[in-house]
C-alpha cells in the first residue's frame, strides 16, 4: 500500500492507522501473547492454554486480523469485539496461575495487559466517535507499553541467557537500581509524549533512559556474545531500543523525523527482539538444544538487521532516497520472516522430538 500506492478498503481504518495497529495489537501482541503462555507455565507450574481452549484464543486473534478487509458491512463495533476480547483471554489465561501461585513480582506484567487492552479500547473507540487524536494515543500507548514489557523482560533474560550460553564463568552484571529506574522513568516519557505536549521534558527523559540502559548494556557485554546469534541477536535489539531513545532527544535538537525514532523502537527493537526469542522458544521447546540452533538462523538475523539499518540509519544518511529505505525494508522484513517459517514450520507442526508435552 505504501510502496506502490494500492488503495485497499480497511473498513474505516487509514493505511497508516492499520498498518501501526496490526503490528502493535496484531504481531507485537501475538509475540507476547505466545512467550507468557509458555512462560507462566515455567514460572508458575501451572498448564496454561493448550488444546481446543488454545485455538480458540488463536482464532479470535486471526479473526480479528481479517475483519478489517471484510468490506464495510462489517461493523467496527464487531471489529473491537473481538479483538479486544483475545486481549481480555490473554489476561485472564496468565493471571488465573499467576495469583494461584501467588507469583506477585509478574503482577507488573498482568497490569501491562489491562493496559494495553485499554490503550485498544482507546484505539477503536478513536474511530467509532471520529476522533483521530484517540486512535493516535491508543496506538503509541500500546506501543510503549509493548517497549515496557521488553525493558522488564529483556532485563531478566537477556544477562540469563549469556551467563548460561558462555562455557566459562564471566561476569555479567546488572544493577537492581537501573532495572527499576530505567521502568520508573519510562513511564513518565510515555505519559508526557502520548497524552501532552511538554518537548523539553520528554526529551530530557529520552537521553537520560538512552545513558541508563546504555550503562545496562554494557554490564552485560562480553566479546563472546558475537559467536552465538540467539545471543547477539538480542543484543542488537536491545541496542535499537537504545537507539530510540537517542533518536528521540535528536528529534528536537537535531530536527530528524520522529518517525524514525520511532522505527528504532519498533523495527530494530521490537522486531528483531521478538523474532530471536521466537527461534529461541521454537527450539528448546520443541526438546532441541538451543546452544545448537539451525546454522541458518544467522541470516534470518543478518538480514532482519540490515531491513533495520535501512529503515533507521539510512534516511539519516540519504534522506532523498526515503521511499526506496522504506521498499527496500519492507522486503527485508519479508525474508527474514519468509526464512524464519521455513526453518520452524517443519519443527512446530510436529511433536517435541523428546517425546514431552509440547
Amino acid at each position: 500500500m505504501y510502496s506502490f500506492a494500492w488503495e485497499i478498503e480497511l473498513n474505516g481504518l487509514t493505511p497508516i492507522a492499520w498498518h501501526g495497529h496490526e503490528m502493535i495489537f496484531g504481531y507485537a501482541l501475538a509475540v507476547i501473547a505466545g512467550f507468557l503462555l509458555t512462560a507462566v507455565k515455567n514460572w508458575t507450574g501451572i498448564q496454561t492454554l493448550q488444546a481446543y481452549k488454545l485455538c480458540l484464543l488463536f482464532l479470535l486473534w486471526a479473526t480479528a486480523r481479517i475483519l478489517p478487509f471484510a468490506g464495510t458491512g462489517i461493523s467496527v463495533w464487531l471489529m473491537a469485539i473481538v479483538d479486544n476480547l483475545f486481549i481480555a483471554l490473554l489476561f485472564l489465561s496468565t493471571a488465573i496461575p499467576i495469583i494461584r501461585a501467588r507469583k506477585w513480582r509478574q503482577l507488573p506484567i498482568l497490569l501491562i495487559l489491562l493496559l494495553m487492552l485499554s490503550s485498544n479500547i482507546g484505539f477503536y473507540a478513536g474511530i467509532i466517535v471520529d476522533r483521530p487524536e484517540l486512535q493516535s494515543r491508543g496506538l503509541y500507548a500500546g506501543f510503549y507499553l509493548v517497549v515496557t514489557l521488553i525493558m522488564i523482560l529483556g532485563g531478566r533474560v537477556i544477562p540469563s541467557f549469556i551467563r548460561n550460553a558462555i562455557e566459562y564463568p564471566i561476569r555479567v552484571r546488572t544493577w537492581r537500581w537501573i532495572d527499576v529506574s530505567s521502568v520508573l522513568l519510562f513511564l513518565p516519557f510515555w505519559l508526557v509524549d502520548v497524552f501532552f505536549t511538554n518537548t523539553v521534558f520528554v526529551t530530557s527523559l529520552a537521553l537520560i533512559l538512552f545513558i541508563l540502559h546504555s550503562i545496562r548494556m554494557i554490564g552485560w557485554y562480553t566479546v563472546e556474545i558475537w559467536k552465538i546469534p540467539l545471543l547477539w541477536v538480542l543484543y542488537l535489539a536491545y541496542g535499537f531500543l537504545v537507539a530510540g531513545f537517542l533518536l528521540k532527544f535528536s528529534v528536537s535538537f537535531f530536527g530528524i523525523s520522529a518517525f524514525l525514532a520511532l522505527h528504532a523502537f519498533a523495527y530494530g527493537g521490537v522486531g528483531m527482539i521478538s523474532i530471536g526469542m521466537m527461534c529461541r522458544v521454537a527450539t528448546g521447546h520443541t526438546g532441541r538444544d538451543v546452544q545448537k540452533p539451525s546454522a541458518l538462523l544467522f541470516w534470518v538475523f543478518v538480514v532482519l538487521f540490515t531491513g533495520a539499518i535501512f529503515r533507521v540509519i539510512c534516511p539519516i544518511i540519504a534522506p532523498q532516497h526515503y521511499a526506496i529505505w522504506i521498499a527496500a525494508s519492507q522486503v527485508l522484513w519479508i525474508i527474514s520472516f519468509s526464512m524464519f517459517l521455513y526453518i520452524f514450520t517443519p519443527i512446530l507442526v510436529q511433536p517435541r522430538i523428546d517425546g514431552q508435552h509440547g
